[in-house]
C-alpha cells in the first residue's frame, strides 16, 4: 500500500514540474558527460532529477544562492549513476550544501592514545554518513566535461558506498553479482594503483584513489562515467564489475 501511495505522489510531482524544455536543453548541453544517452534514458534521467530536487534541499553557504539552473547541473550529475538503479540509494538524508569555492572545516580527531588533535583541511566536497553532501560550486560547474574528474559523481558514489555502513569501497551488491569477483577485481586494482603511484607512474587516474578503498571506488566511479576508456584499458575487471553495479556501459555510450 505504501509503495502505491508513493508511486502516486511521484507521478503527481512529475506532472507538476515547472522545468521548461529550454531549461533542460541548456542543462544537458552544459554536460558533455550526458552525450550518447538515448531518448528514453534522457527522459528517465529527467524524471529522476525532478524527484531528486523535490526530495532534497539545496542550501547555499557563505552567501551563495543556489538557483534552479545550478540545482539542475548538480542533480543531473548526481542522478546519472543511479539512472538504472533509482533513487533508493540516496535515501536517509536531505541536504545538498553548496559553497562558492573550496572550504576548510575544523575537526577534532582523537588518535589511538586518546589524544585530541585539531585539524583543518581544504576540501572541495564531502559526503557525510546519514548527513548532507557538500560541494564547492567552482568545482561542480566545471564537472561533466569528460576529463576524468567529477566532484558530484565522486561524492554521490560515497553515498552509494555508505548504504551498508561507512564508505569502504564495497557498496551493497545486486542479486546475482559475485562478491568474490568484486573483491578480487577491486583488491588487485587498488594494490596495482598504489604500486604505480608510489613509483611515480601516471596512467591518467588520480592517485587520490590509492589512498583508501573508499576513495578507489569513488575516483574510479568518476572514471567509469567520464573516461571509461582509461578505466577499461588499465583495470578491465574493475570496469566489468562497475558495469554490473551501475547497470550502464559508458564505454559504448561515450567512445563510439
Amino acid at each position: 500500500m505504501f509503495q502505491i501511495i508513493r508511486n502516486w505522489l511521484d507521478r503527481r510531482t512529475l506532472q507538476r514540474s515547472s522545468i521548461t524544455s529550454a531549461q533542460w536543453e541548456v542543462a544537458f548541453a552544459s554536460l558533455p558527460i550526458l552525450q550518447g544517452l538515448t531518448t528514453d534514458e534522457k527522459h528517465r534521467l529527467q524524471e529522476l532529477v525532478i524527484l531528486f530536487c523535490h526530495h532534497k534541499v539545496f542550501e547555499g553557504a557563505h552567501g551563495i544562492v543556489v538557483t534552479q539552473p545550478m540545482a539542475l547541473i548538480i542533480a543531473l550529475q548526481a542522478c546519472l549513476p543511479v539512472l538504472k538503479l533509482g533513487l533508493g540509494g540516496y535515501e536517509g538524508w536531505v541536504a545538498v550544501i553548496v559553497y562558492p569555492t573550496g572550504f576548510a572545516p575544523k575537526r577534532v580527531i582523537r588518535d589511538e592514545y586518546g589524544v585530541e588533535h585539531h585539524v583543518q583541511a581544504n576540501l572541495s566536497g564531502e559526503a557525510w554518513q546519514r548527513g548532507p553532501v557538500v560541494l564547492a560550486w567552482d568545482e561542480t560547474e566545471r564537472a561533466g566535461i569528460i576529463d576524468g574528474h567529477n566532484l558530484v559523481i565522486h561524492e554521490f558514489a560515497h553515498k552509494l558506498d555508505m548504504q551498508n555502513g561507512i564508505a569502504n569501497g564495497f557498496p551493497p551488491l545486486h542479486p546475482g553479482m559475485d562478491l568474490t569477483a568484486w573483491t578480487e577485481a577491486f583488491s588487485a586494482g587498488f594494490e596495482d594503483l598504489r604500486h604505480k603511484c608510489s613509483a611515480g607512474e601516471d596512467i591518467g587516474i588520480d592517485c587520490y584513489a590509492a589512498s583508501s578503498p573508499a576513495e578507489y571506488f569513488a575516483v574510479l566511479s568518476e572514471m567509469f562515467f567520464e573516461r571509461p576508456d582509461i578505466l577499461q584499458r588499465h583495470y578491465a575487471a574493475v570496469y566489468g564489475q562497475m558495469r554490473q553495479y551501475y547497470r550502464q556501459d559508458p564505454l559504448t555510450r561515450l567512445c563510439q
